[in-house]
């Protein structure tokens, strides 16, 4: 029996053979071996500084290399589940055999897990990059905001820590750079805001830069820097006074108070700069104008920002020119206001209506008889002629009739609007 059972191993062996020579064929046929390519966009330069430590030169990697082709051989099955981000192309400077000519090829490697280096192909084969002379520069941080702050705020303040940055790269791309800035959002915000953020640089066509060319460059504090953005509470209503100095020329006489306009702005400002505002009646007040010798009306404009304390201005979008008018009549007399609706128009041309473009004039009287402190606007009669006139606009004198003991100083115009009186059959066409 056992000399039969040890003649059949030479059988044996061969049937092990056989079956995994069968098996092989199986698993080549159902699962064989392929080719396939991939596109990797960025290859990882390694040990950067390796160059400024032997030549002193840094390198620029070209933005506008071709991107690496890499070629897999595995079966089938494995190929299909490859994805690019599974496979990791380097190029080390440490390898490169020469700094000496302006463009130094560096080998790219490539490695991809499950996959053995004899297996993957690459094209190119190197990496070229340029030397170019190394260049260090201070350059002021841009420290801006993004965004609106929350209702009832604006931006009082915003500052960057540090102030200034030096930024160290090849020469190429110093000489391309212009702003450099730091951004915060503010958006909704109702507090004071305060972040470390990424520098953004800005070249002089008013492009930024590419996140190539950073990786390029090299940053102090990490390229990042700490922006604080203040944020100033608004306040309305704040008011404008005015005064003057002096007398006006003999027989003359002032008449009211200095006017302004206007009479009111919003302002924003710190706590305690709105505080003080509170303390001076919130009020923003404008030095004397000197009207002496004076015999006709003066008018000054100032500046309001130049009157402002240290952490208050004006809020965006208001005006910083103040109008201050100081009113200067003869002795005896005295101005009014008329509204334009006691202004009888006569003569108003067939179909048409009129329309006065403001609420109210202006008109000087004096007194030739009497006092001037009995004048009675409501006994004055005014009216304007519109024969032959047609639709526009128009400035027009108004004839003034004051009562006996009385005389108009000046003439007086109006300005109204003419239009054709519309149908509600017109309307309807």
């Amino acid at each position: 029996m056992k000399k039969k059972l040890a003649g059949n191993i030479p059988l044996k062996i061969m049937s092990i053979v056989v079956g995994i020579l069968v098996w092989l064929v199986v698993v080549n046929v159902d699962d064989p071996m392929d080719r396939k390519t991939f596109i990797v966009p960025d290859v990882e330069v390694l040990n950067i500084d390796y160059p400024d430590e032997i030549t002193g030169k840094m390198c620029v990697m070209d933005e506008k290399e071709n991107p690496v082709r890499v070629t897999i051989s595995a079966q089938r099955k494995t190929l299909n589940k490859i994805e690019t981000s599974d496979i990791h192309a380097v190029a080390d400077l440490q390898q490169a055999l020469s700094f000496e000519p302006d463009q130094v090829m560096v080998p790219i490697t490539v490695t991809c897990a499950g996959i053995r280096p004899e297996n993957i192909s690459v094209w190119p084969v190197n990496l070229g990059v340029r030397m170019e002379d190394k260049v260090t520069q201070q350059y002021p941080v841009n420290a801006v905001t993004e965004g609106e702050p929350g209702r009832g705020y604006e931006i009082g303040t915003v500052t960057s820590n540090p102030e200034k940055i030096r930024i160290t790269g090849p020469e190429s791309l110093m000489n391309k750079i212009d702003i450099v800035t730091a951004s915060i959002s503010v958006s909704g915000s109702v507090e004071d805001k305060r972040e470390a953020v990424t520098l953004t640089i800005t070249d002089k066509n008013g492009s930024t830069f590419s996140e190539s060319q950073m990786n390029n460059l090299k940053i102090d504090y990490s390229g990042k820097v700490t922006v604080t953005a203040k944020l100033w509470r608004i306040r309305t209503d704040v008011k404008i006074s005015a005064g003057y100095t002096g007398e006006p020329a003999p027989g003359y006489q002032v008449e009211g108070s200095a006017e302004t306009v206007p009479t009111t702005v919003s302002v924003v400002g710190s706590e305690e700069a709105l505080k003080n505002l509170e303390n001076m009646g919130n009020t923003i007040w404008i030095p004397d104008i000197d009207i002496t010798g004076k015999s006709q009306d003066v008018e000054e404009k100032a500046s309001l920002s130049e009157l402002l304390d240290e952490d208050l201005r004006l809020t965006n979008g208001t005006s910083d020119d103040v109008w201050i008018s100081i009113k200067i009549l003869p002795e005896g007399s005295h101005s009014y206001s008329l509204p334009t609706s006691e202004i009888k128009a006569e003569n108003v041309p067939e179909k048409k209506q009129v329309a006065f473009e403001t609420d109210k004039i202006e008109i000087s009287v004096k007194a030739s008889e009497g006092d001037i402190n009995t004048f009675n606007i409501n006994k004055v009669k005014a009216s304007i002629d519109l024969e032959g006139m047609e639709e526009g606009s128009y400035e027009i004198p108004v004839k003034i009739v004051l009562p006996d003991g009385y005389e108009l100083m000046d003439e007086v115009t109006t300005e109204v609007k003419i239009s054709e009186v519309s149908s509600v059959e017109e309307s309807n066409e």
